[in-house]
């Protein structure tokens, strides 16, 4: 396995409002025959979860390889050769969903404008839209989504895994959880510092974060002291009509109906979906909702549930990753 990994400074993160940094590690798989070959290759952009980085992407565990040791035995049994590239695109509120937001950060332009290229120019690589795929899970697979609706003069082919889609679903039932965090710490400041000062994080802190972060992304505001409104009453918990309603904006349900980003997909070499149908999150009912609105559009799509969960999914990237190398432009 060959990787590199390179420490670009952004110009477009430079004072961010979280203070994150604008220095981060871009980490690069180079395919077995990249130092002999000679050839271009196609390149995946590898999109993480919420609360995940690209380096937690690569290295895995023991138990479930990370994406390097996965893709060499992949290309091992077929698969065509790639370049695969795992950006950070963490942030203070445990992630970025790869938009820009005034709240957080221009990581949609990071991505697209500065990593992009970056890569294209220190790599061997077929610097082309049809070359090029955007692929991840849970918040990733909302980004490669999205980007591949925002940018296909960037993205030619998609795989998403368990994105995030059908927002009445996934994340309405964590505004109560969000709420009584907030209540019990006083307020989103003092709630984002003691869930950084406490190694043990529960599960509803991270529930709270979730929306946290979500809102840090659908709904910016820098009136608001946070620099975003919240989804929701905060004495009731009933969804804001106003904000909630920005929020389905930005729901790829809500999203594909325009037709630019219908026009987007249907240029796609590849969409490619999937989701476990015991989603805790029930993105399995928000990938349906979506496919259906594929479907009324005449987008052509895969598709695929299969019965497990949201989690310890990277054993699926076995079935997407060949077909979304398949789908791109060859190796030459």
């Amino acid at each position: 396995m060959t990787l590199r990994i390179l420490r670009p400074s952004s110009e477009v993160l430079a004072g961010n409002p979280l203070g994150d940094p604008s220095e981060r590690e871009l980490w690069v798989y180079l395919p077995p025959d990249y130092e002999t070959s000679g050839l271009r290759y196609p390149v995946l952009w590898c999109l993480t979860g919420f609360s995940g980085t690209g380096e937690m992407a690569v290295t895995g565990n023991r138990w479930s390889p990370g994406l390097a040791t996965r893709m060499d035995t992949l290309i091992g049994r077929g698969c065509p050769p790639a370049i695969v590239a795992f950006p950070d695109c963490f942030t203070r509120w445990g992630g970025s969903q790869y938009m820009n937001s005034a709240a957080t950060g221009r990581y949609e332009d990071y991505l697209c404008d500065e990593l992009v290229p970056l890569v294209d120019a220190e790599f061997r690589t077929l610097a082309d839209r049809d070359a090029r795929g955007v692929f991840g899970k849970s918040s990733g697979g909302y980004g490669a989504v999205r980007l591949a609706m925002r940018r296909p003069e960037l993205f030619g082919g998609l795989a998403s895994h368990s994105g995030d889609m059908g927002f009445a679903f996934c994340y309405l039932p964590d505004f109560a959880k969000c709420a009584a965090s907030l209540a019990a710490a006083g307020s989103i400041e003092k709630f984002l510092e003691k869930f950084e000062s406490t190694e043990k994080k529960r599960g509803s802190d991270f529930a709270a974060l979730n929306i946290l972060g979500m809102a840090s992304c659908y709904s910016p505001d820098d009136s608001a002291p946070s620099g975003f409104r919240l989804p929701y009453d905060v004495t009731t918990g009933e969804p804001d009509p106003e904000v909630w309603a920005r929020w389905k904006t930005n729901d790829p349900v809500e999203m594909v109906r325009d037709p630019a980003r219908a026009d987007a997909l249907k240029s796609q070499r590849l969409v490619y979906l999937e989701c476990g149908s015991n989603d805790e999150y029930q993105l399995h009912l928000g990938m349906r909702q979506f496919v259906s609105v594929l479907t009324e559009l005449q987008i052509e799509h895969e598709v695929a549930e299969f019965p497990d969960n949201h989690r310890a999914l990277n054993y699926r990237y076995d079935e997407s990753l060949p077909k979304l190398a398949r789908a791109l432009r060859r190796a030459e």
